[in-house]
């Protein structure tokens, strides 16, 4: 009766604290150590350091030798927080074992015992000690050590834990601590030593409580002495009692299965003993079956899950305390099924695939496709390369685009939902062209061929079908392919000669694989090697000449290659005979970049005819020659000048030069052509310029002069010798500049097809030629071809169709040349309208004289020969 009443007054406050996660009991976080006080230290307090969490927060005490210290008595304590300050210490006061207590709501702890000592030093022994003898060089130990001592304070190799049990439960603890010796244990609960009664055994360091009820709650340490040092475990009991409760473990709501699946719907409510659970569906009470279970936690369990399982269930928990209900509902669904999964594929490297993931599934469930690849994860998110996802809610297909070798693998379709997970897998196989072979090697080279040697790389999952090689050299543009013995390599050749090769060359080689899919990238170049040298086999071709002066024959070639050398010391052999001799003179032209030799003889006549053939040579000996060529001699220049030269200016910047042509023979020198020189003699801006003709061209016009400048010029003959004697200079003064103005206040006025232009004379500065004429352009709108009219007048008509817009300027015309034009006018196609853009109605008096004026320009003008379509 008594145990009932307490439960009755402490089971609200029990219930409040169990429902509030905040309220904690007292552990320690600092706790107090042994403290050794030197005599002569000027300090002259001592602190021993106690701290606590928990909530409410905790209230401290201390003890001194087992004597609750009053701090209102000894004035030479005090706290400060929970630290222990004693001030001024005394050895006799002062020395012994202090602990601190912490007190909250939920209990108290004792904290472990902390030592306050003093120290000092005594004098040495005052007895003599033994005479230590010892022969000279001979080593010594005198031996100066603490007292002998052993033990080990305790240590703990298992604590007691924080324990929350039911009422009517039992709690066993144990506390188990190492030492030397070995230690003893006793038990305390909120600071007071715990004794053994009828429902409470202590054993050692056991610690039993049957029976329990709410008066057992607090907070218990154990403590493991030995004669060195005291420790303490803490650990706080809560003895609970309550009516069942769902508000922090309800039932959940909504329980989702598949058909055919198992579910298993928990019930575990918050009761204090635990309370006895029965189920219902609807208001049907549940018994266990063959596909129902009642699970010993609480929990309901059905097994294979049909549609007609769907509903409501209600769990019912009932302790001594009450009863409480909670609902949640079962819902069934479809199952889901991979209906079109990825099937194995042999593609070719670059081709773009598409690997399907279909899915059939209940309308309500969501699914997620998830892809991984040789068993790593694709994340399409963040826009992997070459993959991508398509299709709708059911379709999770991937699409691997431009697909490279290195996608070959296991590609794993994972389909997720809330319910379940399934997946489907397939292996693609990807084709390519061969890898690069390897360890290419130049085992032998001669001048013309070189055996080759390598190994083969990766067939990238299509057999080797042929080799190629390919050779390299500084004078070659790129990789170029060669000639083998074999002449076709086949996939299991590993070796060839390589021929045609040029002597006295440096090659590379690299060795190409190809496949059904395609030709594979090229392997690592061989060594640099130089091909051994040869005779030079190629002559110089293009063996031509002429010219030089007189006693000079000189003869030009096109020089050999480098490559075609053969060689090193690589020269040139000139070969060269009169024609009609038989005895050739041989030169040699030692050096290699040579393609002009020039052979000097006094006996030589001007233009005289002779053999030449140029040949090769290297350190190997002498090569070929080239086909033979004949070649004149040089000869002397022109001795005549050129007579009847004359000028004349044909505008502001132009002049023709003319002469009479040099009758020549062999005497007097042969004529090629003429050179004309031209010149200003003006000291400030001094102009030379010489142009040439050939052959009997006897007028040359020269451009691009200054207008309104004198200019003197002369002509000369000239051949291969070199030019001869210029002619008497004879000089023109070029044309003034032609007016800069342009035709100003253009009127015009058309009618039909007729269109009359009217504008002001220009008027010439001094240093400009007069007007002596106007040019009229016109055209077609879009229209490139330009029809041009001439006329001495300040007006003129036109007779053109205007099918389209025309485009119309005027310039000026004088000796120095056109002068600048008017802006452009545009003629619209429109009838009948005037340069002011305004219609023709009637006949005016100013259109009448207009029209007159027009008619009788028109007449003079059809017999002006300066007219031009």
């Amino acid at each position: 009766m008594r145990l009932l009443w307490k439960l009755v007054i402490l089971l609200p406050l029990i219930n409040t604290s169990a429902g509030d996660s905040r309220l904690s009991r007292p552990i320690f976080t600092q706790e107090p150590h042994d403290v050794t006080f030197p005599l002569d230290l000027s300090q002259s307090e001592i602190t021993l350091n106690c701290a606590a969490n928990g909530y409410p927060s905790s209230h401290y005490r201390w003890t001194h030798n087992g004597t609750d210290i009053d701090f209102a008595m000894s004035y030479h304590y005090r706290l400060d927080g929970g630290n222990l300050v004693i001030s001024s210490p005394h050895t006799d006061r002062d020395v012994g074992t202090y602990q601190c207590l912490a007190t909250n709501l939920l209990g108290t702890i004792l904290s472990q015992k902390a030592k306050l000592q003093f120290a000092y030093i005594e004098d040495f022994e005052t007895r003599t000690r033994s005479t230590v003898s010892v022969r000279e060089g001979q080593g010594v130990v005198l031996l100066c050590g603490p007292p002998p001592h052993f033990g080990a304070p305790p240590e703990w190799e298992r604590k007691i834990q924080n324990t929350y049990l039911s009422i009517y439960d039992s709690l066993f603890w144990e506390c188990k601590a190492s030492g030397k010796p070995h230690p003893w244990y006793t038990w305390l609960k909120n600071g007071e030593r715990l004794s053994p009664e009828e429902r409470i055994q202590i054993e050692n360091g056991t610690l039993i409580i049957t029976m329990l009820n709410v008066s057992d709650s607090g907070v218990y340490q154990c403590a493991a002495e030995n004669k060195y040092q005291i420790i303490y475990a803490n650990a706080e009991l809560r003895v609970l009692a309550s009516a069942p409760d769902f508000s922090k473990n309800p039932i959940k709501k909504n329980s989702v299965v598949q058909v055919g699946g198992n579910i298993a719907i928990e019930c575990k409510p918050n009761a204090f003993p635990k309370a006895a659970v029965t189920w219902k569906r609807g208001t049907d009470s549940l018994r266990q079956s063959r596909r129902v279970f009642l699970l010993e936690d609480g929990s309901l369990k059905i097994q294979n899950v049909s549609r007609s399982d769907a509903g409501s269930y209600t769990c019912i928990a009932t302790n001594q305390f009450g009863v409480a209900r909670n609902t949640g509902s079962l819902v069934v669904k479809e199952r889901t099924v991979i209906t079109v999964p990825p099937s194995e594929m042999d593609v070719t490297v670059g081709e773009s695939i598409v690997l399907p993931c279909q899915v059939s599934r209940d309308p309500s469930v969501e699914v997620a496709f998830v892809w991984s690849f040789n068993g790593h994860i694709i994340d399409l998110r963040k826009g992997v390369a070459h993959f991508e996802r398509i299709g709708g809610e059911s379709v999770g297909d991937l699409m691997i685009r431009n697909i490279q070798l290195s996608h070959s693998g296991k590609y794993l379709c994972m389909v997720q939902t809330t319910l379940e997970s399934l997946s489907a897998v397939a292996d693609i196989i990807v084709r390519g062209p061969p890898g690069p072979p390897e360890d290419v090697r130049v085992d032998h080279i001669s001048s013309t061929t070189s055996q080759l040697s390598w190994r083969p790389g990766s067939d990238n999952n299509s057999p080797i079908q042929i080799f190629t090689i390919q050779a390299r050299t500084p004078f070659s543009v790129g990789w170029q392919a060669v000639s083998t013995i074999p002449e076709i390599l086949s996939g299991k050749t590993y070796n060839a000669t390589v021929v045609g090769l040029s002597p006295w060359v440096e090659y590379e080689f690299r060795v190409v694989a190809g496949n059904s899919v395609g030709i594979g990238e090229p392997s690592k170049p061989s060594e640099l090697l130089r091909t051994r040298a040869s005779v030079p086999v190629v002559a110089p071709t293009n063996i031509h000449g002429g010219g030089g002066s007189r006693f000079e024959l000189v003869i030009m070639w096109e020089p050999v290659p480098e490559e075609l050398q053969n060689g090193g010391e690589f020269g040139y052999l000139v070969m060269l005979r009169p024609v009609g001799s038989a005895t050739w003179t041989k030169e040699r032209v030692p050096s290699v970049d040579s393609s002009r030799f020039v052979y000097r003889n006094e006996s030589i006549t001007p233009l005289s005819p002779f053999e030449v053939k140029v040949g090769v040579y290297n350190t190997e000996g002498e090569g070929a020659l080239s086909a033979m060529s004949v070649i004149y001699s040089g000869e002397d220049e022109p001795q005549l000048a050129p007579r009847g030269t004359s000028v004349q200016s044909f505008s502001a910047s132009e002049m023709e030069v003319s002469w009479k042509a040099i009758a020549w023979n062999r005497n007097t020198g042969r004529v090629l052509g003429y050179e004309v020189l031209y010149w200003t003699d003006d000291s400030r801006e001094p102009m030379i310029g010489k142009i040439r003709v050939s052959g009997n061209v006897t007028t040359k016009t020269i451009t691009g002069l200054k207008a309104n400048t004198i200019y003197f010029a002369s002509v000369r003959a000239y051949n291969t010798g070199g030019t001869g004697p210029s002619s008497p200079p004879v000089n023109v003064t070029t044309k003034k500049s032609p007016p800069s103005q342009p035709p100003a206040n253009i009127a015009w006025k058309l009618t039909n097809s007729k269109l009359c232009l009217n504008w002001e004379h220009v008027k010439t500065m001094e240093n400009e030629s007069e007007v002596l004429g106007y040019k009229i352009l016109y055209r077609q709108n879009r229209q490139s071809k330009t029809h041009v009219l001439e006329t001495n007048n300040t007006s003129a008509e036109l007779l053109v169709p205007f099918e389209e817009d025309y485009l119309i300027e005027i310039r000026t015309v004088s000796d120095g040349g056109d002068g600048s034009s008017s802006e452009e006018i545009r003629i619209p196609k429109m009838s009948s309208l005037s340069s002011r853009g305004v219609p023709v109605l009637e006949p005016s008096i100013h259109f009448l004289f207009c029209y007159f004026y027009c008619l009788a320009i028109f007449t003079v003008l059809l017999f002006n020969p300066l007219y031009d379509e």
